[in-house]
């Protein structure tokens, strides 16, 4: 038998927590992390914000921002006959595929591009290409786990929960870290933005970029005074705990969890509403695409900037569906890239353009990345396998120097040879743009100073403007 007051104090220390755990102390934090914030910076910010645009699956490098002329010369021959060949993902080794797509040299700085991406391509001079990026492991959910995590095990805070943990949040009607999910979650799931072991507060809140975006942001009530009525009582009924019990972290944040959330009922509809952005704006971005993926990320990217602009710290964006297995074209190559590619260049190009527009670009870190690359032969005969041994990102934006091509991989694009970087690297180059010094952003877990870095992790000084 369960009484009516121990019903009460369960529910006032588990219902409120369990309902918004993402959001926990938010709207504690905000005020004073945002007005400190500066002040506990180890460095000068370059960037206050990060939208880490997420190619989920692996876009091969040698057919998007890594030419490789050689793959065209030895078409069709051996692998085996010119390099070495490591073990990969389903070890079902064809022969060296030229790149159906061709590279031209674009802007100021002759970056070279694929044909793939024409739109992004008119950004050239924004962009820092990183063609020796490296992973340590060739398996999607592990893969998924060290470039978010930086650590390939379940469990650990994600690159967004450590920005927001570092810095706070500048808006408190929203969280902090905010994902834009386009239909497809990752592999490793929901982990991939978790928390791990920090706060809960910490861990990123989910988002669609139509309809409701958020369940339950609408109110039930049929009147606002019947709402506030109702939370009336849930504040009366806390209060009475409190003095009952005394002060209890999950009480005190479930209390202030139900002012965000009173709050979240009028911020998201309007983030959420790009009804608000002129037609041209929209056109822009490719809501009005023909092809239904562009739309899905159109409104992301959109939605991306309309975030920026009310302080979220850490917008992450997942790709849409195209009908098949994300950029992980084991087979069918041509088809598979060349969908995802239209799904997401025109939106990503309208992005870069609005931020600089708006004067935002400078503050804004843009990160495109998935979490490895592709063999430079082929998967069966049309397709290519997991490569984590050298492929290529890119960054734009907040104290980035555009124009930028950084490292490189062998003549075949198979293994990172000069300046190679590791996740780590990635991590804390990110960090340091936004003013944290990632050997002393910490956490004091299990008896050890935690980092998204763990012990490893350097600047690369040499995309910095």
């Amino acid at each position: 038998m369960v009484t009516r007051r121990a019903l009460l104090t369960q529910a006032a220390n588990g219902f409120g927590a369990v309902a918004f755990t993402a959001l926990m102390a938010q709207a504690q934090d905000a005020a004073t992390k945002a007005s400190s914030a500066q002040g506990n910076l180890h460095f000068p910010a370059r960037a206050k914000s990060v939208i880490f645009l997420y190619m989920d699956g692996g876009p091969s490098q040698v057919d998007t921002f890594d030419p490789k002329p050689l793959l065209t010369t030895h078409h069709g021959r051996n692998p085996a006959e010119l390099f070495e060949v490591a073990p990969t993902q389903f070890n079902n080794n064809g022969n060296i595929l030229g790149s159906p797509w061709t590279f031209e040299k674009h802007g100021q700085s002759g970056i070279e591009i694929s044909s793939l991406f024409p739109n992004i391509a008119k950004h050239a001079d924004k962009l820092a290409v990183v063609r020796s990026m490296t992973s340590k492991f060739p398996e999607h959910t592990s893969a998924n786990y060290f470039l978010h995590t930086g650590h390939g095990l379940q469990g650990r805070p994600s690159m967004g929960a450590w920005v927001t943990y570092g810095l706070g949040s500048q808006c408190e009607d929203l969280p902090g870290f905010i994902i834009l999910n386009g239909g497809l979650i990752p592999p490793g799931g929901l982990d991939c933005f978790g928390s791990g072991f920090l706060p809960a507060s910490y861990q990123g809140s989910v988002l669609r970029p139509s309809g409701n975006s958020l369940a339950n942001v609408r109110p039930l009530e049929p009147t606002p005074d019947l709402q506030k009525r109702k939370l009336e009582l849930l504040r009366q009924l806390d209060q009475q705990t409190v003095e009952r019990y005394g002060q209890h972290d999950a009480i005190e944040s479930a209390i202030a969890n139900y002012e965000l959330a009173f709050k979240m009922q009028s911020a998201v509809p309007q983030v959420c509403d790009i009804s608000q952005e002129t037609a041209q704006t929209q056109s822009m971005y490719g809501i009005d695409h023909p092809y239904g993926p562009t739309t899905v990320f159109a409104r992301e990217c959109l939605m991306a900037r309309r975030l920026v602009e009310r302080g979220v710290r850490f917008i992450q964006l997942t790709c849409p569906s195209v009908g098949h297995d994300r950029w992980d074209q084991h087979a069918n190559l041509k088809a598979g890239h060349e969908q995802n590619a239209k799904a997401v260049d025109q939106p990503i190009a309208a992005l870069l353009e609005d931020l600089q527009q708006r004067g935002l670009l400078e503050s804004t870190l843009i990160i495109w990345a998935g979490e490895f690359g592709r063999t430079p032969f082929a998967q069966g005969a049309d397709g290519r396998d997991h490569n984590p041994f050298g492929f290529s990102i890119w960054l734009a934006g907040g104290g980035i120097q555009g124009g930028t091509v950084y490292g490189a991989t062998d003549e075949f694009g198979y293994k990172a040879v000069e300046n190679k970087v590791e996740m780590h690297d990635l991590h804390a180059t990110m960090l340091y743009c936004l003013g944290l010094d990632h050997t002393r952003s910490t956490f004091r877990f299990s008896g050890r100073d935690m980092r998204l870095t763990d012990v490893h992790g350097k600047v690369i000084f040499d995309i910095l403007a």
